[in-house]
């Protein structure tokens, strides 16, 4: 699916438009309205850095337009294609009119409010349209399986798609008036969630006079970071039908989706490969691991890890985000030389290691790194010289400065940071995710303070490699995502799990973890809305 503007089109004038653009929004940021002039047409506005531009837009019943330029069936089509075509909205001296994101209103606008409410929802799927909602039914959908979108043909309205019996989609309008919502007749609701709930116990009948079952939501997992807290709310509700709640749900789909057995995984099975994986049923899909660098035919190039990228192009929402991981499991004492090997031919200078050596009497990683001011050598001659120069403990984590040396590179030598997290509990997970948030933060700093463009992935490693490893790095893309984009942004937790796991599988390991990454955001959004407000007061 591409990413669509979503959230652009407010009932509002013309002069609220230029107040909350100038508010809220900067160069790029746009929103639709209704006409001032002509009820039946549209106006786009946009924010042009000195000024307000608004662009009329001329609907004949048929298609809209620019009045003359190209035409198209819906409002959210015309924005599409001006959104991913900036060359072509131009002014009428020529100057290029760009429409870089829509304008976010805050929800301490009252028309903010009342458009970021469906956003939270479970059973809102933001950006939608008609023949997409048509294939995602009928590709994961039972019959009686829906969904709500926003109506593309009634732009602030919403739309009801649901599988029926004959393996077809019908559309059902949802219709607003007087601040009541009905799909046409009967009954009226104050919500569409009570119109959502009635329509699941009661058939509904649409105008064309079609009985239409509602069985089982199809639940979207995309929403705006600033929700974070009224999804997790809704997540912890549980469902009448399934007796589950909406972590147990997501995470249950996100299981089934893993395509574990249609993956090759031959070379961690081979015999000689064997010895170095730390559990047998833990083995790196062949089409990310790490292939070492080996001088001789008797070597292997095996070691059980994995790269962990952005894919931007399958995951758009992700698109122009830089992040690079390898994950990897816990040293076995054979396997320590190909782990710096490894650091070195990947030119990594941060190793983030989220376990202790000893949990619960059982070893977890072998301690692959000298004490504290102590050398010691690893390689098939020696030839990788590892210092330990430096070692701070702090309350839940402990930081080590490395120098790596290779005698078989003119006695190049490396500073690596080695960043181990303590403050994992035996058993589940943190009870206070800013620990973990602080930690990251530290690996951050610490990325962009030492780390050139030229250096490689960040090393990321547990017992097994994909329990916590999956955790730590699923919340460290959200944030940076945030950071990147804002805290308005779109983000997709079971989404980007499921894109870590397409490169190492079982990522994010247990529902527990799974829940820990709503946690997480959310105390990382609380503390973005604190920092915000303290800026506004001292303003």
């Amino acid at each position: 699916m591409s990413t669509r503007p979503s959230n652009f089109y407010y009932p509002i004038s013309g002069v609220d438009a230029e107040r909350l653009l100038n508010t809220y929004g900067s160069e790029g940021s746009f929103l639709a309205r209704p006409s001032g002039s002509s009820p039946s047409n549209y106006t786009l506005s946009v924010h042009k850095g000195d000024r307000i531009k608004h662009v009329k837009i001329q609907n004949n019943g048929d298609c809209l337009d620019l009045y003359g330029g190209e035409t198209f069936a819906s409002l959210s089509e015309l924005v599409q294609f001006y959104f991913e075509n900036p060359g072509q909205l131009r002014e009428r001296d020529g100057e290029i009119i760009v429409l870089k994101c829509p304008l976010i209103i805050p929800p301490t606008e009252t028309i903010g409010w009342a458009f970021s409410r469906p956003s939270t929802e479970r059973w809102f799927h933001a950006g939608l349209s008609g023949p997409e909602a048509e294939r995602l039914l009928l590709t994961e959908g039972r019959h009686g399986t829906y969904l709500v979108r926003e109506s593309h043909s009634s732009p602030g309205q919403f739309a009801i798609s649901v599988k029926a019996a004959d393996d077809k989609v019908i559309h059902v309008m949802i219709y607003n008036k007087n601040d009541r919502f009905d799909i046409g007749g009967g009954a009226t609701f104050s919500t569409i969630s009570e119109l959502l709930e009635h329509y699941t116990r009661n058939p509904m009948v649409d105008q064309a006079g079609t009985v239409v079952n509602l069985k089982q939501l199809l639940p979207s997992t995309r929403l705006p970071a600033t929700g974070i807290d009224t999804r997790y709310y809704r997540l912890e509700q549980v469902s009448r039908i399934t007796g589950k709640d909406g972590f147990a749900d997501e995470f249950e789909r996100l299981q089934h989706q893993e395509p574990t057995q249609f993956v090759s995984r031959r070379e961690g099975k081979k015999i000689n490969n064997v010895c170095k994986n730390r559990y047998k049923n833990i083995i790196p899909y062949d089409h990310t691991r790490i292939i070492l660098n080996v001088s001789d035919a008797d070597s292997s190039d095996y070691i059980n890890a994995n790269r962990i990228e952005i894919l931007g192009d399958e995951y758009q929402d992700f698109a122009g985000l830089r992040r690079n991981y390898i994950s990897t499991q816990g040293c076995l004492p054979n396997t320590i030389d190909d782990f710096w090997n490894m650091v070195w031919q990947q030119n990594s200078r941060i190793i983030v290691m989220t376990t202790k050596e000893v949990e619960r009497g059982r070893i977890k990683c072998c301690r692959y790194w000298p004490l504290k001011n102590e050398t010691e050598k690893f390689g098939k001659n020696g030839e990788l010289v590892i210092k330990s120069m430096e070692e701070v403990e702090n309350t839940d984590y402990t930081m080590r400065l490395i120098q790596f040396m290779n005698t078989n590179h003119d006695n190049e030598t490396r500073l690596i940071w080695h960043f181990q997290f303590l403050g994992w509990p035996d058993h589940g997970c943190p009870t206070d995710p800013r620990t973990v948030l602080y930690f990251l933060e530290k690996v951050n700093e610490c990325e962009e303070q030492n780390c050139d463009e030229n250096a490689g992935p960040i090393i990321v490693h547990c017992s097994a490699g994909i329990g916590r490893t999956g955790t730590f790095i699923v919340i460290d893309i959200l944030l940076n995502q945030i950071k990147r984009l804002g805290p308005h942004c779109q983000i997709d937790i079971p989404r980007t799990v499921q894109m870590i796991r397409e490169q190492r599988s079982g990522m994010v390991q247990t529902e527990q973890q799974y829940r820990f990454v709503y946690q997480a955001v959310s105390h990382y959004m609380a503390i973005i809305n604190r920092r915000l407000d303290s800026e506004v007061s001292y303003m």
